[in-house]
Formats: C-alpha cells, structure tokens, sequence
C-alpha cells in the first residue's frame, strides 16, 4: 500500500508552482494533454464486444488521501461515467509534482476511492517528471517510486504508488470461458490500421462483474492510432 505524508505548503511555494506552471505551459514544455480515446469491434457469438480504451494519466484515492487533499469531509464528486459499472471520472483535478521540480496539472482522479493511493502514468509522462516507471498491474506498489501531489486544501508526499500500468483485459467468468484464459494469463492484441500493431503480453484480469475491456496507455493509443482502427482481435 502507498504511503503518504500530509505536507503544510507555504504561500509562496504554491505561487511558485504556478508560475512554473505557466511558464512551462508558454514555452511548449509539458507533456502533451492525454486524450480519451477508444474503438470497439466485434467478435461474433462472443458474450460483449471487443471494446479497447486508452486510460490516460489518472489517480486513485483512498478516503483519507482525498481528505489531505480536498479537504476534511471531502468525497468525490461523478463528471461521468466510465465503461465499467461502477466507475466514473470524478470531477477532482490534482498537480503532480516531480523529483526534477516539473509538473504536470489537472491529473483526473477516477472513482470511486480505493483503499490505496496510486498514480498511473505513461514512460513519456514519466521521462518528462524524471520518474523511472516500473510496469505493474494495478496495486501491486513494491518497489514503486513516489512523487509529490498538489491538491487545493493541501499536499501529499507519496512514497510510492507510482506506475505505468501493464496493458491488460478485463473479463467476466464468460468473456474468459469465450477465449478459452484463465485469470493472469496472457494474450495478444492485434488492432489492424494504418498504422496497426500487434501487443504482446496483455494480462487477463478477472471479475466476476466487469464485461469485455482492454486498457492501453496513451504511448500505446498514439502508437496504434486507434482512433484509426479497423479491426481487433485478442488472440490466446
């Protein structure tokens, strides 16, 4: 589990951040803003629908964290729904603030609150901050690097709970019966396009409520340009 500390930030330090921020923002030197971007296809007699998503940069948070953050008494509050029952883009915006002093602004945090604290980036949002990711599934935080989050009632100095996801599916008892996998089993994504692509190790991730999800990151949206794509395929 990621810890973190509560950090007391003086007036001058936040109107610091802001104007590098800024300055930043001016001369072209953030990271390009992480675009949502999906595609679907169809597989037929399957359970759902192949659908891929690209999860950009976003933040999970536990109740006490968002508390730090946000303020006492503070929850999160839906922007919209996400693909998964359940899940939703909150409206809640942090800064992530890096070992070399960079930043990057309105990081979305996604619900509802976990029992952990983590953060999910691209390796181009992680060269950018000066962060070595390790790729990891979702949780597992051994060994995992830390950074600093700005919120506006207060900020948190995480130990770690930094990662790049492992790309990954999401599938019910009768998505994985369809494909014939198991849970923590690998498979291969191969989206055909202009600019198609073939992903290797794709792990299988069981449910018992989810229906048929890839997660990519948006290195790997970019790569493919999915929004380009005209066929899918998971192959075991």
């Amino acid at each position: 589990m990621a810890t973190a500390t509560s950090t007391r930030l003086q007036r001058s330090e936040v109107e610091r951040l802001v104007r590098e921020v800024l300055q930043q923002r001016l001369r072209g030197e953030l990271p390009p803003v992480a675009r949502e971007r999906s595609a679907s296809g169809q597989a037929g007699g399957a359970p759902h629908p192949l659908v891929v998503n690209v999860s950009a940069r976003h933040m999970h948070v536990s109740p006490s964290d968002l508390e730090i953050l946000f303020g006492p008494g503070a929850q999160l509050t839906k922007l919209k729904d996400l693909y998964q029952q359940g899940e939703f883009a909150s409206e809640q915006l942090v800064t992530l603030v890096g070992p070399r002093q960079r930043i990057i602004p309105n990081v979305r945090i996604l619900g509802p609150v976990r029992n952990y604290t983590q953060i999910e980036l691209s390796y181009t949002d992680g060269i950018y901050l000066g962060i070595d990711l390790p790729l990891r599934i979702s949780g597992d935080h051994q060994q995992t690097p830390g950074l600093t989050v700005l919120g506006p009632k207060g900020a948190l100095s995480l130990s770690q709970g930094v990662i790049r996801a492992q790309r990954h599916v999401h599938m019910s008892q009768a998505d994985m019966d369809w494909y014939q996998v198991r849970d923590g089993d690998e498979m291969k994504l191969k989206i055909d396009g202009p600019c198609g692509v073939t992903f290797d190790r794709l792990k299988v991730r069981h449910h018992p409520k989810v229906i048929l999800e890839v997660h990519i990151d948006t290195d790997e949206g970019n790569s493919c340009d999915l929004e380009t794509a005209v066929n899918m395929e998971l192959i075991k």
